[in-house]
Formats: C-alpha cells, sequence, structure tokens
C-alpha cells in the first residue's frame, strides 16, 4: 500500500515548482538538498508519475507537475486559512451566536448593547430568536442558545442572570389625554387610571414591578387588561385604552396618538435589562460578546446614542 501524502510533500513540491532548483528550494526551507531531493521523489512515486524534469537551469514541471501545483497551493492554502480561522474561533472571533429576545429591549437598549461587538467582530454570525421567558431557559439548558436577554429574572440552577443596565420607564398616554399635557407623570397620578399591563406568562415580569412601585405609593394598580407585551400594550392604548408604562426601550415605538411621558418616583423607578447566560458556558465568543455589551452599558453617552 502506498504510503498517503502529507502536507510536508507537497509544502516541498510547492517550493521546488517556485524556485525552479532543487538548491534553492532547499536552502529555502532549510534543509539539505539530498532529503529535499528524497521527499519529490517519494511524492513522484506514491502517484506514480514524474512531476519534474531536469532543464539547464534546474527543473521545471512537467503537464502532471502543473496540475498538482495548481491543486497543492488551493490545498496548502486551505489548510493556512483553516487553521487562521481556528485561532480567531479561539479567541472569539469567529463563529456564531444564537441569542434569544423578548420584550422591548428589541427596540433600544439590545441593537445599542450589541453594536460595538458587531463592528469589532465581523466575523462572527450572531442569529435572534424570538422566545418567551420559559423557552429561554429551556433553550439554554438544552444549548440550542448561548445567550438570552429578560427582566426580573428569579435565580435559575445553572445559569447566570447579569443586569448590564437600568432603563428609565414611561408612561405611554393618548395624546388627547390629560397625562399628555404634563412634562413628567408621577406615579401617584396613576392611582385611578386603568392600566395595561404585560407580559403574561412566567413571573416574575414587568408587571410585577408596576404592583412593587404602586404599592411602594400605598396603592393598587387599576388593571384594565393584560397582554403578551409591551407591542401590543402599546396598540390597545393607541385605540383608546388610557395608559401603560414602559421601559425607555420602547420609546422608540412611534405609535400614531401616543405620546410618551417620563415617569418621576422617589426614588427613581427603573428595570433592569439582563443577559442570561449558562454558569459553564466559556465559549470565548460568548465571553468576547459579554465583555463587549458590559463596556457598551457602563459608556456614559449609551443612553444618548
Amino acid at each position: 500500500m502506498r504510503n498517503a501524502i502529507e502536507l510536508r510533500h507537497l509544502r516541498y513540491f510547492v517550493c521546488v515548482a517556485e524556485e525552479g532548483n532543487i538548491g534553492r528550494a532547499a536552502l529555502r526551507l532549510h534543509i539539505s538538498q539530498p532529503p529535499l531531493t528524497r521527499q519529490i521523489q517519494q511524492l513522484e512515486d506514491h502517484r506514480g508519475v514524474q512531476l519534474f524534469r531536469r532543464s539547464n537551469r534546474g527543473v521545471e514541471l512537467t503537464d502532471a507537475g502543473r496540475v498538482l501545483y495548481d491543486d497543492a497551493r488551493d490545498i496548502l492554502g486551505m489548510t493556512e486559512r483553516a487553521v487562521e480561522r481556528s485561532s480567531q474561533a479561539a479567541l472569539g472571533l469567529l463563529g456564531r451566536v444564537d441569542v434569544a429576545i423578548f420584550g422591548s429591549g428589541i427596540f433600544g437598549a439590545i441593537p445599542k448593547l450589541m453594536r460595538n461587538f458587531r463592528e469589532t467582530h465581523p466575523d462572527v454570525s450572531l442569529f435572534f430568536h424570538n422566545m418567551v421567558k420559559e423557552e429561554q431557559i429551556d433553550a439554554l439548558r438544552h444549548r440550542r442558545i448561548s445567550l438570552a436577554f429578560n427582566r426580573l429574572m428569579r435565580p435559575i440552577d445553572g445559569l447566570i442572570s447579569e443586569p448590564l443596565l437600568t432603563e428609565s420607564i414611561y408612561v405611554a398616554a393618548p395624546s388627547d389625554s390629560a397625562l399628555a399635557s404634563a412634562e413628567v407623570v408621577h406615579l401617584r397620578e396613576l392611582e385611578n387610571v386603568p392600566l395595561v399591563l404585560y407580559p403574561t406568562g412566567a413571573r416574575p415580569s414587568f408587571i410585577d414591578r408596576v404592583h412593587q412601585m404602586c404599592r411602594a405609593q400605598n396603592f393598587s394598580p387599576v388593571v384594565a387588561q393584560e397582554v403578551g407585551d409591551a407591542v401590543h400594550a402599546l396598540a390597545l392604548v393607541a385605540s383608546g385604552f388610557s395608559a401603560t408604562l414602559v421601559p425607555q426601550s420602547a420609546t422608540n415605538l412611534a405609535f400614531p396618538g401616543i405620546v410618551y411621558k417620563p415617569l418621576q418616583q422617589d426614588p427613581p423607578a427603573g428595570v433592569d435589562l439582563c443577559c442570561i447566560y449558562r454558569a459553564d458556558d466559556e465559549s470565548p465568543i460568548l465571553q468576547a460578546l459579554l465583555k463587549s455589551m458590559r463596556q457598551a452599558a457602563r459608556d456614559p453617552a449609551f443612553t444618548s446614542t
């Protein structure tokens, strides 16, 4: 059985072909001439073809040698690129990250958090999946995703829920309502205002945050309806429901007939945006993404961009 061709055979062959001389190729490869000659002979014996013919100036490729030369250069180039891509992946510069998103953060904070990473890691592909909280947790546990964004997370074994930033809360009200004429809205002014709250599903959620804020002001909110997310809540307000509360990201949604007013409360009202990932996930790409988002969240210019 013939011995398998090794990459060194192709590397030596390409060098001889480019130099056209065994002696010069040996100098370039930092080996002596006899071993190089044997390597070329082994390559010819392996395929049973003559790759070089002698000439007055040294050696030149045969027709078979020219075909192998073209293919050998491609193979060596692909090998070098594969090694380089592997090194990039080890540094978090190449690969794929599957990210689960849900809620109002996708309209403001999340794109801002990821903007710098996308610019500095152009060879990393980010794939986004819309999932509610229960789906995110299941997908993380089964390794279908590497990262999720959500709010008000309870402790979960094996998962880390890292608050990246706190968003201010705004009141969304019809533009012809009394609330729309105020510069700011005090939480106490919402005591008798029917509110659309969200999201339904796994608790704790933003609904619980609203109830918590209202209890701190010694009243219970009047809940007109509970819906799945901020978009549905805003749609209802636009169609005539009195008001809803939204994180700052949601104020980028321009619904006709709705105005956004800062909610004033002491202490200031806010809601965290968390990234959730597996505690044992040491993927270089994930670590690079987390580092980039942490830096972005700490940037004083973050809220103004």
